[in-house]
């Protein structure tokens, strides 16, 4: 199983619709409020360099955005 961290806000259209693809596809993850974490906001920038959500970080691999392709050939779903 990979270790699949989420770094999101909830207001984010994106970010949800990247969870609901997770669930949907039986994908454990951690979701990271960067709204309410300023520490999970500075590692996500440190990550992606971007300050945009969704990013996504599968065992180290970054996405940034809800790149629905490149996540299910990661993760193999």
């Amino acid at each position: 199983m990979k270790n699949v961290k989420v770094y999101s806000t909830p207001t984010c259209p994106w970010c949800i619709r990247l969870k609901q693809f997770l669930l949907e596809n039986n994908v454990a993850f951690e979701n990271i409020d960067v709204s309410s974490d300023q520490a999970a906001g500075e590692e996500m920038m440190r990550k992606s360099g971007q300050m945009g959500v969704p990013v996504l970080d599968i065992d180290g691999q970054i996405i940034v955005g809800f790149d629905r392709g490149r996540i299910k050939d990661i993760l193999g779903v």
